[in-house]
């Protein structure tokens, strides 16, 4: 009775979301011509290959520092099309273009990953071509032409910068401006088809200098607030792809010394029947040569969370995003075989179908014995308005005669632009779930400089090992709270330019509420000065029992310092003390980034961490060196090394890449020693790859 009560409060919720208003901020509509002609990507913007293209010239609305004010520089964007490509140009004007920065040379790259922040000058195309307010594709460049692009999901509270696909942009750079331009076929596209149609977008742009993100359309509360967009109109698109057939075969020779040569071949199939619908098959995938995972120093004595890599699984991956996934993608190994599908069918129904094999080996077997496991996941989404949505995810392997996995629900809801909330739901079925539960209910507010939330969450007992087959949860048998508090200030003047205190709180007790499994209190200081030097401070006192066996009282004190030029160029040290686990502990370590020229790039971090008395023998130190050198976005060469002392790990990369047919046909020529796997020690030995993927 008590799930169903909270099920209905959750339906309750969900109806009130369908009266929210709508965003008020939206640019004017702006209509797209159509081009007789396609202009040339090469970033100059001629006026006769861009005649009767829309324009919208303007000092784009900043969302920061200054929310809500123009932005002092003036940018000028053009739209148009032509039957298989919507095309945008920038003219991004800068009184200061010596300062601009631009430093990323490898593709994906420019947002940094561990603090989501966007590292050069960039401009930036956000469609949702569906025009609900709930999903759109971001495809982003910065002045040396380095692309990166995502997907965002659920009114931006999910962002994936792990979707790739091929698009066309070129960056020139002149005396006071820098301009750039973008094809971006609709085949890459899941879209409504016809004529006249109205799809929603926004242009962005950023400048680290200036700590300033500013749009044409807006400010909403985030920039991926897919509800603030404006609206493109007229746009006339294809029922089909022209490219309704990809197939992407590979082939890699590998050679490892004292073990011989070995060649690998596999490839995918791409199929697009409709403009709403997509499906991949995949043989042998290319799971080699991916980025190596980067080794970190983990205290809580729980499973890291390792980022997604393979191409196979980055489609889509943004409908998966929750706040405990019931499909965490890494759980997969080296598949067989497998087969995805997505898209969206009727009113606001988006949906993923994702099968797969694998062979695993069979504990109790002899050596070298294995069985093959079958993996079903089964996402759906339903739009209810206003870029809210509930949605039902299912996950299943079968191996043998045991089925593990779970069902769930869970729901976004926007009440307006400041007010949202977040729930999910899931039962746990294999052999020591027992059909266990887990939920949690999450109201947040949230500006763009203010966040808030409390969090209740429940997990049965004995459902970790069965959920965690095909998810990611670190811990059961808990009743949680939990309650974060953070706001952001801006300085116009003075020595301080950003300043953003948070605290977090959490408690946690066992499911029967007997026994206090965690409490944790977590200040952050985070401070960024007009000279380029910047500081936090992270501070943690905690308890933890584990195992039901023992209790820990754990504290740390963290201070990081630095400079941070904006342009390329950081370095930065850390020191930190305190106490885990009943270990005196010593942590610091340092971080130095620093681009010479447009072509090459260094990198070099070092951790190191020291306990006494040691009981476990976890003393560690890594160390982290990444070098590349881009002769052009598509061709470069990239050097790795890391090593972690307490696994006695040392991993290698040398690469050699030629993109020809971005960013899927490629060749690669590369010498690996190590493992390139989280966590993992390092048995493979000097080992060379050629690998070869075209597209056709």
């Amino acid at each position: 009775m008590k799930v169903q009560a909270r099920a209905g409060w959750v339906l309750f919720t969900t109806a009130i979301a369908c009266w929210a208003p709508e965003s008020g901020h939206a640019a004017a509509p702006v209509g797209v011509a159509t081009f007789a002609v396609a202009p040339t990507i090469d970033g100059d913007i001629g006026d006769a290959e861009w005649t009767g293209a829309a324009v919208a010239d303007q000092y784009f609305v900043q969302i920061e520092p200054a929310y809500g004010e123009p932005s002092p520089f003036r940018t000028a964007v053009r739209i148009g099309q032509t039957a298989t490509a919507l095309y945008v140009a920038f003219e991004a004007f800068d009184p200061e273009i010596e300062r601009l920065s631009a430093a990323i040379t490898q593709r994906d790259t420019i947002t940094n990953r561990e603090n989501n922040v966007i590292q050069d000058d960039t401009v930036a195309v956000l469609l949702d071509p569906f025009g609900d307010g709930r999903t759109a594709y971001i495809f982003r460049t910065n002045p040396l032409s380095t692309q990166e692009d995502g997907r965002i999901a659920d009114n931006g509270r999910a962002v994936d910068l792990q979707w790739d696909n091929t698009w066309r942009s070129a960056a020139v750079r002149r005396e006071d401006r820098w301009t750039v331009e973008f094809e971006i076929p609709f085949s890459v596209l899941i879209y409504p088809a016809g004529m006249d149609r109205t799809w929603k977008a926004n242009f962005v742009r950023t400048l680290p200098r200036r700590l300033e993100t500013s749009v044409w359309s807006g400010p909403a509360e985030s920039v991926f607030r897919v509800t603030g967009f404006g609206n493109l109109t007229g746009i006339d698109t294809p029922a089909q792809s022209v490219d309704r057939w990809q197939f992407i075969p590979y082939g890699i020779v590998s050679y490892e010394v004292d073990k011989g040569a070995r060649a690998e071949f596999g490839g995918d199939v791409r199929w697009r029947p409709s403009s709403n619908l997509g499906a991949d098959f995949t043989y042998n995938p290319d799971f080699a040569l991916i980025d190596a995972d980067v080794e970190v120093v983990n205290l809580t004595r729980f499973e890291v969370q390792v980022p997604e890599k393979r191409p196979f699984f980055l489609e889509g991956t943004e409908q998966f995003s929750q706040r405990y996934p019931q499909f965490h993608s890494r759980r997969l190994g080296d598949i067989t075989w497998g087969v995805k599908s997505n898209g969206r069918i009727g009113a606001g129904t988006d949906f993923s179908l994702i099968t797969a094999s694998e062979d695993l080996p069979v504990p109790s077997a002899p050596p070298g014995g294995k069985r093959t496991a079958y993996y079903g996941i089964l996402r759906v989404q339903q739009s209810i308005g206003r870029g809210s949505t509930i949605g039902l995810l299912a996950t299943n392997r079968n191996w043998g005669s045991v089925n593990q996995g779970s069902l769930g629900a869970d729901t976004t809801l926007y009440f307006s632009d400041t007010l949202n909330f977040t729930a999910q739901i899931f039962e746990v079925h294999g052999p020591t779930a027992d059909g266990g539960f887990a939920w949690f209910l999450r109201p947040s507010y949230d500006t763009s400089t203010t966040h808030f939330h409390v969090r209740w969450g429940h997990f049965a007992p004995g459902i970790l090992r069965d959920f965690n087959v095909m998810g990611f949860l670190q811990d059961d048998n808990r009743k949680e709270f939990d309650t974060n508090l953070g706001h952001t200030f801006f300085f116009e003047s003075g020595l301080f330019e950003r300043v953003r205190p948070s605290v977090n709180f959490n408690r946690s007790t066992g499911y029967d509420r007997s026994v206090l499994r965690r409490y944790s209190l977590a200040p952050t200081v985070e401070a960024q000065l007009r000279n380029g030097l910047e500081f936090e401070v992270n501070y943690r006192n905690e308890y933890r029992l584990i195992d039901n066996d023992k209790g820990y009282y754990n504290n740390q004190t963290v201070f990081t310092g630095g400079w941070n030029s904006r342009d390329g160029r950081s370095l930065s040290a850390n020191i930190g003390t305190g106490r885990n686990f009943d270990n005196d502990l010593l942590l610091y370590g340092g971080e130095a980034q620093w681009a010479f020229g447009d072509s090459l790039r260094l990198s070099y971090s070092l951790t190191r961490l020291e306990l006494a008395p040691d009981f476990e023998d976890e003393s560690t130190t890594i160390h982290v060196f990444e070098t590349t050198y881009a002769f052009n976005p598509d061709l470069y060469v990239r050097a790795f090394f890391q090593s972690n002392s307490v696994i006695g790990k040392e991993n290698v990369q040398v690469l050699g890449v030629w993109r020809f047919n971005p960013p899927f046909g490629q060749v690669q020529v590369a010498y690996q020693k190590g493992t390139s796997a989280f966590g993992q020690t390092s048995t493979q030995g000097h080992t060379f790859f050629t690998k070869l993927a075209w597209v056709l």
